[in-house]
């Protein structure tokens, strides 16, 4: 039995990207597709004086038009210092700081000069950090199957892999069609998070932060609750905006 999903590495992805890993066997992470341009490849977000406020990576020709694993990081050692600070400010008053801070402090300062090798760094030490047990492998390095795309490289990766299950995100419901997967032999189960609040130092709760945002206020052992709360439903649904 194999369980794998397909997703884009991100930069300190927040609760539900993780879900995701915890939930299979083997995380692929799709480095060799068009870099997006506002998405989450290169930024998140944290809470700056009780507001949501990004943190980015700065890189070098970046454009829609290429893949994430072209794509360099800025070469001047300057912004990461600024970020590291950035956080620092942050969440130094923060309850699990002194746990969470340096880890947070050496995925910042990886010296990787190509964003899909520091943002693949950073994922698998992060799931390292958090007891995450999946294994991890990045497309541009094995498959080189990126002349398909949408759900003919997802059947094709999972053919690779001898998947039997493959999880998506919610918000892909539409991408796919239950009986093709079931023909190839595949069973297929989208994610859906479950709402659990986190006490921050804010007052009410902001949703979809950064994990480093989580990890500060409650901590790698606190953490593996939330890890665990979603369901894996078989048929498309109404889904609200995340």
């Amino acid at each position: 039995m194999m369980t794998i999903a397909i997703m884009q590495p991100y930069f300190f992805p927040y609760i539900g990207y993780w879900q995701l890993i915890h939930a299979v066997d083997r995380f692929i992470m799709c480095d060799d597709v068009n870099y997006i341009k506002g998405g989450w490849i290169n930024r998140n977000r944290i809470l700056i004086n009780g507001e949501p406020a990004y943190i980015t990576v700065p890189l070098q020709q970046s454009s829609q038009n290429r893949r994430i694993c072209d794509i360099a990081l800025q070469p001047s050692p300057a912004w990461r210092g600024k970020l590291v600070k950035m956080v620092e400010t942050t969440y130094r008053k923060a309850p699990c700081f002194a746990e969470v801070f340096p880890v947070v402090e050496r995925l910042i300062r990886h010296e990787a000069e190509n964003l899909s090798d520091y943002l693949a760094h950073q994922v698998q030490t992060m799931a390292a950090f958090m007891g995450i047990n999946a294994e991890f492998v990045v497309t541009s390095r094995c498959y080189k199957n990126d002349h398909l795309s949408g759900q003919a490289r997802v059947l094709d990766t999972c053919k690779r892999e001898g998947a039997t299950t493959y999880i998506n995100p919610q918000g892909g419901q539409a991408l796919y069609d239950t009986e093709t997967f079931r023909s190839a032999g595949l069973d297929l189960r989208f994610i859906v998070m479950r709402p659990l609040p986190y006490k921050q130092r804010v007052s009410g709760f902001v949703p979809y932060l950064s994990i480093i945002d989580a990890l500060m206020e409650i901590g790698p052992v606190e953490i593996k609750q939330h890890l665990d709360e979603f369901d894996l439903i078989e048929t498309a649904f109404p889904v609200s905006s995340i």
